[in-house]
């Protein structure tokens, strides 16, 4: 009998926040959980074996970039992404759609799929639902998203249901498609739908009922952290996960900051990626367990402080606030790469302490107090 692919372990009576896990053929994934971003098949400034080790369990891969470069034949010639950049853990692949979508004056959209031209060389394509599956089945990753309309914001409620409509028939081809094609290395692979309808409460209600009713092996919430108040974001999460089902993950795309992160745990959240602590990283702003860090300030020029004693990563450990500093306004490479690696373990580290206080029953109490030491800057 095979290991059932998502399982609950704990659920909190005084709040939404769940523990849980969720096993491919490639890691098992203890929930709740955040995927590192490796868009070109790369975390940015980190090596794979670094990632392993913090450990990240799963990360994620862009369709629409890998798909660009190296290609399609290139990463089936490889035998999938996993072998291509030497990744033993879980992937999770997004359709490609959000970056479609953002080149704005490059692409159309019909019911056939997602016109656009290369933001590389202007070459023409066409991500339709089928061809987003397929690619997604070169790549090879354990998790699979569905083509959808990404919606700006703001947005009127008509031309949300538009879009929905659209959505809708993109969900239900790509689930076709993923049903009626296998994987091509060995290895299961899973589709998640993904919900919209931006901060209209009766169509994001709507839109994840029609997904429940096509029916994946896990549902991302998508469309927030576009522009929107916290507030309207965090009553968006509420709606959708009272529709979808219990026994299966959820994950919110693209968000966000320790604060953002927190709030959606106790609202039901399994699943969170986020390029925040890589791109902040490069910019000279860590996240650390007593506070926000602006490394570039003249503060820490003497600073002989650790950059975090409470995260276990070799960069959080072995280098202070004064040689990063240094390293930081001397352009160094090695900068990007302490500030990066650290970044990401305080990420992990915030998952899975939260998920810690979840099975303790602690969960609430633990979030006040990090709330309160995200407000201002380290001292």
């Amino acid at each position: 009998m095979s290991t059932p692919f998502f399982q609950v372990e704990k659920s909190l009576s005084d709040c939404n926040a769940r523990a849980g896990k969720i096993v491919t053929d490639h890691s098992e994934i203890l929930t709740p959980v955040f995927m590192p971003v490796g868009t070109q098949g790369t975390v940015k400034a980190i090596y794979q074996k670094t990632l392993e080790t913090m450990p990240a369990n799963i990360i994620l891969g862009n369709t629409y970039h890998l798909y660009l470069r190296p290609g399609t034949d290139v990463i089936r010639d490889f035998g999938g992404l996993h072998k291509f950049m030497n990744w033993k853990n879980s992937i999770l692949t997004d359709s490609g759609g959000y970056q479609v979508f953002s080149l704005k004056d490059l692409r159309k959209l019909t019911e056939e799929g997602a016109h656009f031209a290369s933001h590389l060389d202007g070459s023409k394509h066409l991500f339709s639902p089928e061809k987003v599956c397929e690619i997604q089945r070169i790549i090879g990753s354990d998790i699979m998203m569905v083509l959808d309309e990404c919606m700006e914001y703001p947005i009127t409620m008509e031309s949300a249901l538009r879009s929905l409509e659209l959505s809708e028939k993109w969900a239900k081809r790509s689930r076709k498609a993923f049903l009626e094609t296998e994987p091509l290395y060995g290895h299961r692979q899973f589709q998640f739908g993904i919900g919209q309808g931006s901060v209209y409460p009766e169509l994001r209600k709507m839109y994840a009922e029609k997904l429940v009713e096509i029916g994946f092996e896990g549902y991302a919430i998508g469309g927030l952290a576009v522009g929107e108040p916290a507030k309207m974001m965090y009553d968006m999460i509420d709606i959708t996960n009272e529709i979808l089902p219990k026994d299966k993950p959820r994950y919110l795309m693209g968000v966000g900051t320790p604060e953002n992160i927190l709030e959606a745990i106790e609202r039901g959240v399994d699943m969170f990626d986020c390029v925040m602590p890589t791109r902040n990283a490069r910019n000279g702003q860590l996240f650390t367990t007593y506070g926000k860090v602006n490394i570039r300030n003249a503060k820490y020029k003497y600073s002989h402080q650790l950059i975090d004693e409470n995260i276990d990563s070799y960069a959080s450990r072995n280098f202070t606030l004064g040689y990063l500093r240094h390293l930081m306004n001397t352009d160094e490479i090695l900068g990007l790469m302490i500030a990066s690696e650290h970044n990401i373990a305080f990420y992990l580290w915030l998952a899975k302490t939260a998920r810690e206080k979840i099975i303790s029953g602690e969960y609430r109490l633990w979030k006040s107090e990090m709330l309160e030491r995200f407000k201002n800057e380290a001292e």
